[in-house]
């Protein structure tokens, strides 16, 4: 039996999206050559692009295909960096983003000088635009999850895009966990402003919707000021320069396309089995309790401590049983730390490594759930038991 509840890491890959790759991987040529071959892939990857565009709710310009969500955040908070208004050096950072995020911007203060403006979460891991509004006068960037890629929660960004616009910063949405879940039209919250403030730039993850790994993209607004980091054949308005990617960008259309297509009916299924597992999870364990929003979160999401038991142990356990989920982001290449998020909603070290994250996808059914509630009493017996031992002999 192998069960796989972890698609806030990855979710399968869609049968049409291959199937796209692989049609136009037999393409031969380069879409920057003038020849007819080339031209043929040219109108391949431009349609990709619109279609991309159509469902970010964007213009197909400020589409720039990327290699994924942190290449996406990369450019945006980097290129928004090296680009900002003369003597800014303020970055405004919620606390609990995403390491893509956290680990871009310490480079940018250690190794360029930038300075730090944290903006603290609310009691469930979402973003309160008074607070920040507060750290935004005079800063270079802000950046911001659309939705926290470990709890859940989602943020008002229409509001955050406005207070970003009203201040005249540039602001960068990590919509990578998002977008295979909510509704994103870029051009909405930008709203009617034609400065290189406010909502500027949006990333995005192909994986994360059913296209291959390595596909993703970066909205950046027509207005925005942005420098690239990759310099060479001026590709893609010069932001992101080299040879592109035409099968990755077929695919990358056909799976949003298909995400969009089902999204409501979809949460509307992922909210039912999430409230079938929380539940059982209960009744197993009444001491365990479930962090994030209860109304404004993503509907597969799941994300819950356990007081007497370590995640990792569980994690372990579940996965002897078959059961594949996670403790937390999958971006830290497989180190065990505490989770940064349950430490930014005001819980212990101790907490922090006490949590699993169970997300559900197109791929979930009720047998799943079921598969995991079968095997949860066992390894919560036995991941309380060992950290008992532990505490005994510390």
């Amino acid at each position: 039996m192998s069960v796989y509840l972890d698609h806030a890491a990855s979710t399968p890959l869609r049968p049409q999206a291959r199937d796209a790759w692989l049609a136009a991987s037999e393409l031969v040529g380069n879409a920057s050559s003038v020849h007819g071959a080339g031209q043929d892939l040219r109108r391949l990857l431009e349609e990709s692009r619109e279609r991309v565009a159509a469902i970010l709710g964007c213009d197909p310009i400020e589409v720039v295909l990327t290699s994924g969500g942190t290449e996406s955040i990369n450019l945006a908070l980097q290129g928004l960096w090296w680009a900002r208004a003369h003597g800014r050096s303020a970055i405004v950072l919620p606390e609990g983003e995403h390491h893509a995020t956290l680990d871009t911007v310490e480079w940018l203060v250690r190794a360029h000088g930038a300075d730090v403006r944290p903006v603290a979460l609310d009691p469930v891991g979402a973003v309160v635009p008074a607070r920040f509004a507060e750290a935004l006068p005079d800063a270079a960037l802000a950046t911001a999850l659309v939705a926290n890629n470990e709890v859940g929660s989602v943020s008002p960004v229409a509001a955050i895009a406005e207070e970003a616009a009203a201040a005249d910063v540039p602001l960068h949405l990590d919509a990578v966990g998002a977008i295979g879940h909510l509704p994103l039209d870029f051009a909405a919250l930008r709203g009617t402003h034609r400065t290189p403030s406010g909502l500027v730039a949006l990333s995005m993850s192909g994986h994360k919707v059913g296209a291959p790994v390595g596909t993703g993209a970066l909205v950046v607004s027509r207005h925005a000021r942005l420098e690239p980091l990759l310099h060479g054949g001026g590709q893609q308005r010069g932001l992101r320069s080299g040879t592109q990617d035409v099968a990755g960008a077929a695919a990358l259309a056909v799976a949003l396309e298909l995400t969009a297509a089902e999204r409501a009916s979809e949460a509307s299924r992922l909210r039912a089995l999430a409230d079938r597992l929380r539940s059982g999870i209960r009744d197993i364990v009444p001491g365990a309790r479930f962090l994030g929003a209860t109304e404004e979160r993503l509907p597969g999401h799941i994300h819950v401590l356990f007081p007497d038991a370590l995640g990792e142990t569980l994690l372990f356990l579940l996965d002897r049983a078959g059961v594949h989920v996670s403790t937390g982001s999958a971006c830290q290449a497989g180190v065990a730390e505490p989770s940064h998020v349950v430490r930014a909603l005001g819980f212990t070290d101790r907490d922090a490594r006490s949590v699993l994250r169970i997300t559900l996808g197109r791929s979930s059914t009720a047998t799943d759930v079921d598969a995991l509630l079968a095997a949860l009493p066992e390894a919560y017996g036995r991941a309380a038991a060992s950290r008992a031992r532990g505490a005994a002999h510390s």
